[in-house]
């Protein structure tokens, strides 16, 4: 199902299934985001049996209904970024859900990828009648600008929540977005 078609003529976003064939281009990804300076739990140079094994486990995770995983590609079906909304959350929070892994590859950036992943990362939300959707993210990076700019809003900041993947500890700042169920 495709659900924000065409960021430019050539990107599609999706909600991918149980495809276990993704984990290369996931991983791919996410290796590029790391080597690129990206806090996204992970540390460098993240190996990339360790970047498949994440990735084959996010996808066994959908396969069991507890997330949602969101892919952009390219008219060749190259991956070029991805965002998972994690629905699996205690029993007194099924109203909510969580913002995951937003990442997209450096040689795709600055085409409204990000963006586009956060519509759609917004609609499976809705459609999961979630109606409170939370995220973290790098104070000051290019993705606090990005969720500001889609009308997520700023909780506050935890100094020194997470590393660098090459070290050195970095500020975290959490957002949150009320949306209308579906």
């Amino acid at each position: 199902m495709t659900v924000n078609p065409c960021i430019d003529s050539d990107i599609r976003v999706r909600v991918a299934g149980n495809e276990p064939q993704l984990a290369a281009g996931l991983a791919d990804v996410l290796i590029d985001c790391v080597e690129g300076g990206a806090s996204v739990s992970f540390m460098a140079p993240l190996p990339r049996g360790k970047a498949l094994d994440f990735w084959q486990r996010v996808i066994a995770s959908v396969a069991r209904g507890e997330r949602f995983l969101l892919v952009a590609e390219d008219g060749r079906g190259e991956i070029q970024g991805t965002v998972q909304v994690v629905l699996d959350l205690p029993e007194n929070q099924p109203h909510r859900c969580e913002v995951a892994k937003m990442l997209v590859h450096r040689r795709a950036r600055r085409r409204g990828i990000g963006a586009a992943l956060m519509v759609a990362a917004e609609s499976a939300a809705r459609a999961a009648a979630r109606t409170l959707m939370v995220l973290d993210t790098v104070t000051g990076a290019d993705g606090e600008r990005l969720y500001a700019r889609l009308g997520w809003q700023r909780a506050g900041v935890i100094p020194g929540f997470a590393l660098w993947p090459h070290g050195g500890r970095c500020d975290t700042t959490f957002f949150y977005k009320v949306i209308a169920a579906g």
